[in-house]
């Protein structure tokens, strides 16, 4: 197919689904085929657009990330609220705590003297890299290798917490990995999705889905809907499942396809 037959196509496609060639909505993404897509399209069929991560600001979200940390979200949410409350839901707010003040009011996440001194040190970075103001969006608008790098240096940031922050608060491109993904995919085609290293499963959904903050975004909240509902990690729910009976194994083609050396074209699933 000529490349202008094919933008024509693309365009008409645009017009069709509400979207654009460059912000297509979410449930009209033209992704490879392989196991992945499936999910997404199931989970999307399922359950619909998350609108996750769920904060007003990006300092907010960026909280939420490290308050999350070995806690269920509605600890979170009543930390977020203390915060709140106090006025300190916001870069020059925190700032203006004391360790101790800023640890009793997130006391409800649990680990509160832990967390009290990531935030703080969170604080330091984001100084340092937003400016005197403490710009989230500015702190994460660099090469996103290098940033990526400059958060995973910070106390008490690992890899999950510092792609959770740059992609629901900084709006950039890094594929979330957490229990949640790890227990679904280990549960549909993927079994060494449980123990393998986070950034073999983060290249794996990197590449084989295009690079977009929009689809991470839904796919991710997708999964954690699934593994909260349903893939519970004792007694799941498998009746019913949107994933429930389908093939998901990666086969060679797909991974031909993903690493770019052949196999069949990129092009739209269709369940």
């Amino acid at each position: 197919m000529r490349m202008g037959d094919k933008g024509r196509r693309q365009k008409e496609e645009g017009r069709r689904t509400g979207g654009t060639e460059s912000h297509p909505r979410v449930s009209a993404f033209c992704l490879l085929p392989s196991a992945l897509v499936v999910i997404y399209h199931r989970l999307l069929k399922a359950y619909g657009p998350q609108g996750w991560w769920p904060g007003e600001t990006p300092f907010e979200v960026a909280v939420g990330a490290i308050l999350t940390q070995n806690t269920a979200w509605t600890n979170v949410e009543k930390a977020i609220a203390a915060l709140r409350r106090a006025g300190a839901l916001s870069f020059r707010g925190m700032r203006r705590l004391a360790e101790r003040e800023l640890a009793a009011l997130i006391r409800p996440s649990g680990y509160y003297n832990q967390k009290a001194k990531k935030l703080l040190a969170f604080l330091d970075w984001l100084e340092a890299s937003g400016g005197r103001a403490g710009s989230v969006r500015r702190a994460l608008a660099g090469p996103i290798d290098e940033v990526r790098a400059s958060l995973l240096a910070v106390h008490g940031v690992g890899p999950e917490t510092a792609d959770s922050i740059l992609l629901y608060a900084g709006g950039r491109a890094v594929f979330v990995i957490d229990a949640y993904t790890r227990r679904a995919l280990s549960r549909h085609g993927m079994p060494g999705a449980a123990a393998a290293p986070y950034e073999e499963l983060r290249e794996l959904f990197e590449s084989s889905l295009p690079r977009d903050a929009a689809l991470y975004n839904e796919f991710h909240a997708l999964l954690v809907r699934l593994a909260k509902e349903r893939c519970h990690k004792r007694a799941p729910r498998c009746s019913s499942c949107p994933l429930d009976q389908a093939a998901f194994t990666l086969n060679a083609e797909d991974a031909e396809v993903r690493r770019g050396r052949g196999g069949r074209q990129p092009g739209c699933f269709h369940d």
